[in-house]
């Protein structure tokens, strides 16, 4: 009896547990059908470039260290709970450990990109180079539209437009 309930509680888990290996590749990435998370490090975005259309979430820090509460919060800004997502680092060994964690003890439905992006790049994938200003200044002409017309604002929770 104890081991029919042990079985069946390891599949409901298994059943909860939503992750999928994809290898990573540039068709994947164009069709562009589900949000990629890139979690490595500012370093390597600079390093080699970014994926344009990729969510920049960095999972564990220069030093390895890491702050899930944190990521986890970020993360829920820019999916839904129940929203398939897929995540990407440089060769995908983090993408394996992050996806089990969010997949089995956070029931995310992520998909993990096998290869990352040394293979994406390998096989010809043309990244865009990793400019951390460039968010700054698209904030900058935001605010200085707002304060040119008080009619036009931004909705801090969805980041639209609002115009009154």
């Amino acid at each position: 009896m104890k081991k029919t309930l042990l079985s069946l509680l390891l599949m409901a888990s298994a059943l909860m547990a939503e992750v999928s290996n994809v290898e990573v590749s540039t068709e994947f990435v164009e069709a562009n059908k589900i949000k990629i998370i890139d979690i490595r490090t500012e370093g390597e975005w600079k390093k080699m470039g970014i994926i344009p259309t990729a969510h920049l979430l960095t999972f564990f820090d220069e030093g390895q260290s890491y702050e899930p509460r944190f990521f986890l919060k970020d993360l829920d800004e820019i999916v839904d709970k129940d929203e398939q997502f897929a995540i990407i680092s440089n060769t995908a060994s983090r993408t394996k450990l992050v996806s089990n964690y969010l997949g089995n003890k956070h029931n995310y439905n992520v998909v993990n990109l096998i290869g990352g992006m040394e293979k994406l790049i390998e096989d010809g994938y043309e990244v865009e180079v990793y400019d951390p200003d460039k968010e700054l200044v698209l904030e900058e002409e935001i605010e200085q539209v707002e304060s040119e017309e008080s009619n036009i604002s931004i909705d801090d929770t969805t980041e639209k437009l609002i115009i009154k």
